[in-house]
This record gives C-alpha cells, structure tokens and sequence, in this order.
C-alpha cells in the first residue's frame, strides 16, 4: 500500500484532475484500491487539499503578491508556532513556513495593490508582540510556480539590442 500512495501522490501531484479510474489504469491496480488509498491519505492529513496552479499575471483583475522575511523572538515553551498561528490567521497569507537561515518565518501574502501590502505588514504583522524585523519582497515576474512553467515559449525572448 505504501507503494501505492508514493505513486498516487506523485500523480495526483502532476494533476490533480485525475479520476480513480484514470489512476487505477495508470497504475494498474483496482480503482477500489486508489480510492480506498487516496481516502487514507485525505483522513490522515497527507493530502491537504486540491487546488489548480493559477498565473495571476494572466487574470483580467491582477493581484500583488510578496515574500515577508519575518525574525522573530521565540516565545517560552512556545517557539515559533504561537506567531506563525497568529500569522497564518490573516486572510492576505497564503503560505507560511518556517525557515533557516537569516530569518525565521516566509510569509507569502496577495493582495489587490501595493498599498494592500504595505498596510498589512505596518498595521497586522509588524505589531504581532514577538517580531523584530520584517523585510517585504515584491514578487515581480514568475517563471515557474509549483513546478510548472509558466509560459514556456517566450521565456527567453529579449528584445534586440544594438549598439
């Protein structure tokens, strides 16, 4: 069975929109045991959730999305987990991760302009008791997201440059 989930995850993770019987096919086991499998992994947190790769550069209403580097004082016999909580809360974060390094905690946030940004980090995260330093990073262009790449035939075109 764990053989099996380590292929399901790997397929489910290339596309998600594939059906039990697709995966049962690709797989050549029984569609019982694919569903039964993915069901385990659902139950026990392995699979979190299933969503589609979005290019929001390509959306007609585009969104500004950054990286917070975020320092933070550890809390007795709390560590980082009781600031990433307060954190991950605030509807502007999509992903938060703890880091090495020389910052403690990611902060990936979106919002609708630069100033949806900036009043989040000076007025809901740079106040949370805890943090000394934040550095924001505006995420200007993206080639790859999750693994895929995001427009594969004009990744490299430059325009022409004569001296």
């Amino acid at each position: 069975m764990e053989n099996l989930k380590k292929d399901l995850v790997k397929l489910l993770t290339e596309n998600a929109k594939y059906s039990y019987s697709d995966l049962a096919a690709m797989l050549g086991v029984e569609e019982s045991a694919v569903k039964n499998a993915v069901k385990e992994m659902e139950n026990d947190g392995v699979i979190v959730k299933y969503s589609a790769i979005i290019d929001t550069e390509a959306l007609e209403d585009k969104l500004v999305q950054a990286l917070i580097e975020v320092k933070v004082a550890p809390q007795k016999l709390k560590g980082f987990d009781s600031t990433a909580e307060e954190i991950y809360h605030f509807k502007e974060v999509t992903s938060l991760y703890l880091m090495s390094g020389g910052f403690d905690l990611a902060v990936f946030v979106e919002g609708k302009d630069l100033g949806d940004i900036a009043a989040f980090v000076s007025e809901k995260l740079s106040v949370i008791d805890g943090i000394i330093g934040v550095q924001t990073h505006f995420i200007l262009k993206k080639y790859k997201i999750e693994g895929q790449i995001v427009k594969k035939g004009d990744l490299f075109e430059r325009e022409l440059v004569q001296a």
